[in-house]
């Protein structure tokens, strides 16, 4: 049996929050694997040489949803391993909290065949990877500490 090689990788991406009236949605994107699965995940890719985790952050998410962003805060990494043609790569995604400052949806690169924007509350049902949802779940926690003013200094 052969060994397989390891190999480490990067990305960095965001959760791209805006207030609604009834709460706060997020954006999304669907990535079509075959012809009978797709996958809707978070807005995320490598970097380029030279660039920071930020500055990869804030590119991938304007070329893969059509917005322009900037950061609010960073969030928790995700770590995983998969194969990929006899190397076992070992990856972490940098995820940062993002609000849009412009842009439109209708406007995303060919990554995704689709973006939308999803309520946080709907986010779990849609998202296909554990690891992205439990990242949403704690933004959604931390956007509600901070509306219900835990970690502010007192007036």
């Amino acid at each position: 049996m052969a060994r397989l090689r390891d190999a480490a990788a990067t990305s960095a991406g965001g959760i791209v929050v805006r207030a609604e009236r009834d709460g706060r949605s997020l954006v999304v994107g669907m990535r079509r694997r075959d012809r009978d699965t797709v996958t809707w995940t978070l807005p995320k890719g490598t970097p380029d040489d030279g660039e920071t985790v930020e500055q990869t952050a804030i590119r991938e998410v304007t070329e893969e949803t059509g917005l322009q962003v900037r950061i609010v805060e960073p969030l928790p990494s995700i770590d995983y391993s998969f194969v990929q043609a006899g190397t076992r790569i070992h990856k972490t995604v940098h995820y940062f909290l993002m609000e849009p400052l412009g842009g439109d949806l209708s406007r995303h690169d060919h990554e995704f065949e689709r973006v939308r924007w999803v309520r946080f509350a709907d986010a779990p049902g849609l998202l296909t990877f554990q690891t992205e949802r439990a990242l949403v779940a704690a933004a959604a926690a931390r956007l509600e500490a901070t509306d219900a003013g835990v970690g502010e200094e007192p007036s």
